[in-house]
């Protein structure tokens, strides 16, 4: 399939990616500086031919450089004389390709760290780092470093145990950091990769995810032309924002969106959505497919199983009514950034978590140009564009859903019944974080439903029912998560209704695990 939508900008700052956990987030703290920034491989061979950069940061990566089959850096980042900023990985492939020796295993640091700048000798294009302060906190996650530095670069900082902690080329505009500025723990991060791309680059501020709206209804007329679209919508804020714009752009004839009901979704979310969407003047179409689904789930309790039946069903469902229509020209996706690059698996580094059935799903047969607005933006973009259409806050804001919905959040089989009591539980948590204006102070929260029964009492009766966990995590993009600081009070109160107003849970408890090591849904 052909992807129509070109990217919002065509300069700023290329990041290659080694496989670090860490390098979505480079991206993202780039533009909250106002600099859009894209990632590539770390291993490609050339550039972007229709992108102009200013410079170049280097991420985070699992390899050792001095390793057999290790990522490399591309011949072109040293020929094109652009500024080059190493992070962790990086700087040690900075080293390493200048003749700088490296060590592995020996000075192992992760977590907070304590680094002291040593500035006295900084190079004429660093002299910017001299506003930051001489001792800082900063955030390490690194088995290797870099012991010497061949005399080709002057180090510039060192953390309490004397590792190397900044560098600086003497000649060109290269600067390597052990730790990762990216990282809100690094509490001056933010100003180094503003003297980066600012003073040391000289890149111009061109991002601003609030003024993207007409750029982005002018690509999408410019795309689909007098085409039509085609699109999947399951009411989560990606999918509606990208429904509300593409009408906005085309007219209400030209877009018809599709809501697959796969009877695994929050309680009366169905109807909720027909609703919404009548009112935001999108033409939608919603197919009841819930017996379908629960049928081809029957028996299966596999985790990753689950998540493909529902992907390949939703795409015979979706497939077998775009057959039945004529005239479209484009399917539409509310695709973002992180789907295209966890999807695409960059480096040898690069491990599958969970199967994602959302990036090119519809299979190349229903010969239609894909149309993927928000393909390089970010969730808290596509909020800010939601707002600016006038899409109430209440959708705007509404946390991350999965898309195999509570199949993945009923452990074991999926049955009806399961589906009607998780559904209750996850409706009276999320009501009352609503009403105890909790529900913005957590990135994500829901109920799961655990195959596990315990021994109750109710009245002067035994129960034997099963257990509840409920879970809320804080985060900025769900690339990490921490735990949802809810009060215990709060707690016992959600606990106390769900068991006393839902037949087959007798005992809740709380999740607190962060990401990592857990992921956030618990399948």
């Amino acid at each position: 399939m052909q992807h129509s939508m070109q990217r919002p900008v065509n300069e700023g700052i290329l990041i290659l990616d080694y496989g670090s956990q860490y390098t979505l987030l480079i991206t993202r703290r780039l533009r909250e500086l106002g600099v859009y920034a894209e990632v590539i491989d770390g291993t490609r061979s050339a550039p972007l031919e229709d992108f102009h950069y200013h410079g170049i940061i280097l991420s985070g990566g699992p390899d050792t450089v001095t390793e057999e089959g290790a990522r490399t850096m591309p011949a072109w980042v040293k020929s094109s004389n652009k500024p080059v900023l190493g992070i962790c990985y990086g700087m040690q492939l900075m080293a390493g390709v200048s003749g700088g020796k490296l060590r592995s295993g020996t000075q192992r640091e992760y977590g907070r760290a304590q680094l002291k700048l040593e500035l006295d000798h900084v190079p004429s294009y660093a002299t910017s780092l001299k506003k930051l302060p001489a001792v800082q906190t900063v955030w390490m996650s690194h088995g290797d470093d870099v012991e010497g530095s061949s005399g080709i670069f002057e180090v510039l900082g060192r953390t309490e145990d004397g590792v190397v902690a900044v560098m600086a080329h003497k000649e060109r505009p290269w600067i390597g950091l052990q730790f990762h500025p990216e990282v809100q723990h690094s509490e001056h991060g933010a100003e180094l990769l503003k003297i980066f791309i600012s003073d040391i680059c000289k890149a111009p501020l061109n991002w601003d995810a609030g003024c993207m709206m007409e750029s982005s209804l002018a690509k999408i007329r410019e795309n689909v032309g007098n085409g039509k679209v085609l699109m999947a919508v399951s009411g989560g804020v990606d999918s509606t924002v990208a429904a509300v714009l593409l009408t906005r752009a085309l007219g209400f004839e030209q877009v018809h969106a599709i809501f697959v009901d796969h009877g695994l979704l929050r309680k009366d979310e169905a109807k909720w959505v027909q609703n919404e969407f009548a009112r935001l003047g999108v033409h939608l179409t919603a197919l009841d497919r819930s017996q379908e689904f629960y049928a081809a789930l029957k028996g299966v309790s596999d985790p990753e199983q689950k998540r493909k039946i529902i992907g390949r069903k939703f795409i015979e469902v979706f497939e077998s009514f775009a057959k039945s229509q004529t005239g479209f020209t484009h399917l539409g996706q509310g695709t973002l950034y992180p789907d295209v690059i966890e999807s695409a698996g960059h480096g040898s580094g690069a491990k599958v978590i969970k199967s994602h059935h959302n990036v090119g799903g519809l299979p190349e047969k229903l010969h239609l140009e894909l149309c993927e607005p928000f393909r390089y933006l970010f969730k808290d973009e596509v909020r800010a564009i939601g707002r600016q259409l006038g899409i109430p806050e209440q959708l705007v804001d509404r946390h991350p859903f999965p898309g195999p919905g509570l199949a993945v959040r009923i452990l074991g089989e999926i049955e009806p019944e399961s589906v009607r009591i998780l559904q209750e539980a996850d409706a009276i948590f999320i009501n009352r974080l609503r009403e105890e204006n909790l529900y913005h102070a957590v990135w994500q929260a829901f109920a799961v439903l655990l195959p596990v029964k315990s021994v109750g009492v109710m009245g002067d009766n035994r129960t034997y029912q099963k257990t509840c966990a409920l879970r809320a995590v804080t985060a900025s993009d769900g690339m990490t998560a921490g735990v949802g600081d809810l009060p215990i009070s709060f707690l016992v109160r959600v606990s106390d209704e769900i068991v006393r107003k839902v037949n087959g849970i007798n005992r809740v408890v709380y999740d607190v695990t962060t990401k990592p090591p857990a992921t956030i849904e618990w399948e």
